[in-house]
């Protein structure tokens, strides 16, 4: 029987992949639109994870900008370690992450030194994010570009549909830019989201606009402030419980100024009026303890008298040298002892640095341990016949150490004022906030008073006869308050 010749089909080429193969049903040339619009997005995502980034200025920050993918868009600006806060400044397939990097100490300098730029400073501000922006949006479409293109060559091997695929991301790109400006919302900055340690910022803070405006009604208040001073004088001169000499030692105990810049006016007044002997601050002049914030310090070398000086847990170690550079200021740390306007003083500095939250911080136990060593260098100068008369510490846990060693020791850090005597006979004298809380002071309902004490020492025995205790009304307010008070004996 005669065979009937059979065609044969050849196999396809070995080396063909799956997207080379003829389209025998409709659903391959879906599944290729798939398969390259994959290539599209993780390619444009690796490029702009991977060069996608720009460090630019914005005021006296150092920031890094960056585009990446999402579902919902905003702008999410990190301030680690602190935390995060989010905005929803447009709706698109791309997030604007921000990361605040660090703070300028020069730019920042300058702007402590040159008040007068704050005015500027907003519109600095949006010319450098502005320019970032765009040089965010150009490197951004390098980035993509070249990542889809990059992954389309190493996937397809072949230059057409890697082109492709880069003109695609840059499209993509393209119209997530004309979504992200059709639904920009600039009053989103208004209303952040906060998260991490930040989420307990409105709380702490308040609202950005009501604290400058409280501010600004606050430097406006100034001048009937520091009238309200005069009248204490005038209220306290007439008081008969106590009447002191001319002889009479007057110290002023301020303390826990944060940055309030009204509190120079309110001590100099005090000076004046008072004719103060001696200035003893017990911490806490400064919020963060930055370089920066220095030149908050120069009116100390204008208030006419010595400046005593301990640190507090928001004074740092640079506040510290900084002001060991003035030259009516007298530091005191690690118990040293200085006479100074006839009152032997010895103080230590909080071992505490609480602004810096990369580093745990020691607690009470740290508070005592230094309270501790103050109290021996106070009995070493009482062995060598030096004893000292007001011993200084910013906690008070630290300066109820020195109990038995000393007749007086003041403090401040809760911003209240009280005083007791310990169990040993040491008299405890704590200080107000003469800052009134700086910023703190529109945490609660009612604004926080300024605080401060003017207490009257024996010439001849260096003991405390008196205090007047003085308040001013807060952010704000021209309340005045002054009552003396005695020493028991």
């Amino acid at each position: 029987m005669p065979q009937v010749p059979v065609a044969s089909v050849p196999d396809p080429p070995r080396d063909r992949k799956w997207w080379h193969l003829p389209r025998r049903r409709g659903g391959g040339r879906w599944l290729k639109a798939f398969g390259l619009m994959g290539v599209v997005l993780v390619g444009a995502w690796l490029g702009l994870l991977i060069v996608g980034s720009v460090r630019t200025p914005v005021g006296p920050m150092d920031t890094t900008m960056a585009l990446r993918p999402s579902l919902s868009g905003g702008t999410k600006v990190n301030v680690s370690p602190l935390g995060a806060l989010t905005l929803d400044s447009h709706v698109a397939p791309v997030r604007l992450d921000v990361d605040v990097d660090q703070l300028d100490p020069g730019r920042a300098q300058a702007l402590v030194d040159h008040p007068e730029r704050l005015s500027g400073l907003q519109d600095e501000v949006a010319h450098d994010v502005e320019r970032g922006t765009l040089d965010l949006a150009v490197r951004s479409c390098v980035a993509v570009v070249t990542g889809a293109t990059a992954l389309g060559l190493a996937v397809y091997r072949r230059t057409r549909p890697a082109l492709a695929a880069g003109g695609l991301a840059l499209a993509l790109l393209a119209a997530s830019g004309v979504s992200a400006w059709a639904t920009w919302n600039p009053k989103s900055v208004l209303e952040p989201k906060f998260s991490g340690l930040l989420s307990s910022a409105p709380s702490v803070v308040g609202n950005a606009r009501s604290i400058v405006t409280d501010f600004d009604v606050y430097q406006q208040e100034l001048a009937r402030l520091v009238t309200n001073v005069t009248k204490l004088y005038d209220v306290a001169s007439t008081l008969p419980a106590y009447q002191p000499d001319p002889s009479t030692i007057r110290v002023l105990h301020v303390s826990d100024i944060h940055l309030n810049p009204a509190a120079w006016k309110i001590i100099g007044s005090l000076v004046d009026q008072y004719k103060v002997d001696v200035i003893v601050d017990s911490g806490d002049t400064m919020d963060h303890g930055t370089s920066a914030e220095n030149g908050f310090l120069d009116p100390v070398k204008d208030l006419g008298v010595p400046y005593v000086w301990v640190r507090g847990n928001h004074d740092s170690r640079a506040t510290q040298r900084y002001l060991e550079g003035i030259k009516n200021a007298h530091v005191l740390d690690e118990g040293e002892a200085e006479t100074i306007a006839g009152v032997r003083f010895a103080g230590t500095g909080d071992p505490q640095f609480t602004p810096d939250r990369s580093r745990a911080t020691g607690g009470d136990a740290a508070e005592r341990l230094a309270g501790a060593r103050l109290a021996s260098a106070l009995r070493d100068q009482k062995a060598k016949g030096t004893p000292v008369d007001i011993a200084v510490a910013h906690e008070p846990l630290a300066a109820a150490e020195t109990d038995g060693t000393v007749p007086l020791v003041l403090c401040g850090h809760l911003h209240t004022q009280g005083t007791k005597v310990l169990p040993l006979g040491t008299r405890l004298r704590r200080e107000g906030s003469t800052g009134g809380s700086g910023l703190r002071a529109v945490e609660g309902q009612y604004p926080a008073p300024i605080e401060a004490s003017v207490l009257y020492l024996d010439r001849d025995t260096r003991r405390l006869q008196a205090w007047d205790a003085i308040k001013l009304g807060g952010l704000g307010r021209t309340t005045a308050e002054v009552s003396r008070h005695l020493v028991q004996r």
